[in-house]
């Protein structure tokens, strides 16, 4: 019970605190994972021996680095949930009972996504439009390589990260990342720059810092505040991985879109981009997959800070909902949803007035006038409806965050998948190329529509 105790604040702070205090180190964590990829793009591009050449490398195994994300954040966003309501409902033997066997299924999976990785690495890349031409794939093989050996570590760091913060501590789970996103800036410009090792350098500066994070993670297992781990909570449990994984479902979803819609999306590009009169040809054919690589870039800059804030509310929601608080949980909706609305309107504002100065970061100043053009008109189309999709990501993970899985996970098919990569194999039929810079805004108002009811449900709910 004592142990219990050291969570008994989430119940009694006011939930702006509460608020502030959990979420602004989870969307520093967030931004910190973004910015590992995002940093090696920058050097990359401006590295003059590799240009878009490297950057669409980087952006077709962008997706790849997602997946393994994807099954982090669902174990760990899940075992945060859980966690959480076994702690405000005072049942820490559950508590540490998910924590063990969380982290013993991310080990598992981690070397197994590794393994396949390696093994499997040209069809996979091939499957994600690679073959635009022959240097991109050389350089994908390259990357995919390095980055391949560093999935176990990165995903254990990821997944321990929210479980961390659900222990109260979420200050410790922003230093973790942070550490290795510092080791991965100092050491990219060593290694690109200075040694010469072009994308095989970015990948090995990115997997000494996830090693970095990863050791962070594991001494905090030996120090938990709320619970205390014994070896028994180690072992696999079926019941236990039955209620966590479906909690963090709507994690995944967020994620494994990102990877579903960048393969559909890199294929149209490479697709329609051959029968346009300009990117047909071989020297520009890179282009598109660049370009596209790039901007979702900084559509997952906005979705850390929008996912940050909603995250950040799990252990806060979810401890209140199993103390029977729901008028605070109610309290903390409004807030949520409020903030991410401000979020988005701050970033399409950025997105529309600035395109020209957000694509000169990855060397456009390096590359042809139909580049920037396309560039430019990218930016202000795919992402015109930037807060729409804050608010959207929102409302999935504060349903998840009520031990709403069923809607929450509904409402993430509908835009990550159904929308969000239907949209995309469809629009280009009818549009071309332009086609493929349509879909994210078609797909997010289709999900606000929807959005608006169970938000309102929810509402009523949270009032009885």
């Amino acid at each position: 019970m004592e142990k219990t105790q050291a969570t008994t604040f989430l119940e009694t702070e006011k939930t702006g605190k509460l608020m502030r205090k959990f979420s602004i180190p989870c969307i520093i964590s967030l931004l910190v994972g973004a910015l590992y990829n995002i940093v090696d793009q920058i050097f990359i591009a401006n590295a003059d021996y590799l240009g878009s050449y490297g950057n669409a490398a980087n952006s077709v195994v962008f997706p790849l680095t997602v997946i393994a994300l994807a099954i982090a954040t669902m174990i760990g966003d899940g075992c945060c949930a859980f966690v959480s309501i076994s702690l405000g409902a005072k049942e820490p033997e559950k508590a540490h009972r998910g924590i063990g066997c969380s982290v013993s299924l991310t080990v598992i999976c981690g070397i197994v996504l590794a393994a396949l990785y390696l093994v499997f690495s040209t069809p996979i890349l091939k499957a994600f439009g690679a073959t635009v031409n022959e240097e991109t794939f050389r350089l994908s093989k390259e990357y995919f390589f390095w980055i391949s050996l560093g999935i176990p570590f990165y995903m254990f760091g990821q997944a321990l990260n929210p479980v961390i913060r659900s222990d109260g501590s979420p200050r410790y789970a922003m230093i973790s990342l942070v550490a290795g996103a510092v080791t991965n800036c100092i050491l990219d410009p060593i290694f690109i720059y200075g040694c010469k090792w072009g994308m095989m350098g970015a990948a090995v500066a990115t997997v000494a810092g996830q090693i970095l994070s990863a050791v962070f993670a594991l001494l905090y297992l030996f120090r938990m505040k709320a619970v205390k781990l014994q070896k028994s909570s180690f072992r696999l449990r079926k019941e236990l991985l039955g209620r966590i994984l479906p909690l963090g479902m709507s994690s995944f979803l967020s994620q494994i879109s990102i990877v579903l819609s960048m393969a559909a999306v890199l294929n149209m590009c490479r697709k329609y981009g051959a029968l346009d009169p300009i990117f047909g040809q071989e020297e520009y054919a890179q282009i598109p997959t660049a370009v596209v690589g790039i901007v979702l870039k900084f559509f997952q800059i906005v979705m850390s800070i929008a996912i940050g804030l909603s995250a950040g509310c799990i252990p806060v929601v979810s401890y209140n909902i199993g103390a029977g608080r729901k008028d605070r949980a109610k309290e903390l909706m409004w807030k949520l949803l409020l903030s991410e609305a401000l979020v988005g309107l701050v970033a399409t504002a950025v997105f529309e007035l600035f395109p020209l100065q957000l694509i000169g970061i990855f060397g456009a100043k390096n590359e042809s006038v139909y580049y920037v053009e396309f560039a430019v008109r990218c930016i202000r189309l795919l992402l015109c409806a930037t807060t729409l999709s804050c608010v959207n990501k929102g409302t999935f993970i504060f349903l998840q965050a009520l031990g709403k899985a069923w809607s929450s996970t509904t409402l993430s098919m509908l835009r990550e998948i159904v929308c969000g990569v239907g949209l995309v194999l469809l629009l280009p039929v009818w549009f071309g190329l332009d086609g493929v810079l349509y879909f994210m805004a078609a797909a997010d108002v289709v999900t606000a529509i929807a959005a608006v009811f169970v938000i309102a449900r929810t509402n009523r709910e949270l009032s009885r």
